[in-house]
């Protein structure tokens, strides 16, 4: 009887680049809580499936989401859980008001964030310039 101690065959994993369109407030400007996080323009209404490329992008960042907050005025049947690259989060409705296109992430390593939502529909030249604005955003 032989014994080998040669590893398994490498196996091709195809690479998933995230496509999350999304635009962060530099780190030293978000702690003073006075505006958005960040501006996120998702591709459709679909929370899931928007979720998930979302939490691709800031999971390593943030740490893992475990609870979105929603409006549920802006997005197609909100589960009360979606699962994420494999574990649960939780969703969570607010009623309408000044945040009403926004979502709030929950991370236990992070704590909370807030981000405006632009809508799917919003023309390219629009969302950028809503994109461009917060991602140079330096202090009130």
């Amino acid at each position: 009887m032989s014994v080998t101690d040669s590893p398994p065959p490498l196996r091709a994993v195809p690479f998933r680049a995230p496509t999350a369109r999304l635009a962060l407030r530099p780190d030293d400007a978000s702690t003073g809580r006075g505006g958005p996080d960040g501006v996120w323009w998702p591709r459709s209404r679909d929370l899931p499936r928007e979720l998930s490329a979302l939490a691709d992008v800031l999971d390593p960042l943030w740490g893992r989401i475990v609870r979105v907050t929603v409006d549920p005025r802006h997005w197609q049947g909100i589960p009360d859980r979606v699962v994420v690259n494999g574990y649960a989060v939780q969703v969570g409705r607010f009623a309408s008001g000044p945040a009403s296109h926004g979502i709030t992430l929950l991370s236990y390593s992070a704590g909370r964030w807030n981000l405006l939502v632009i809508p799917p529909e919003t023309q390219a030249s629009s969302a950028a310039r809503l994109m461009a604005t917060v991602g140079a955003y330096t202090g009130p």
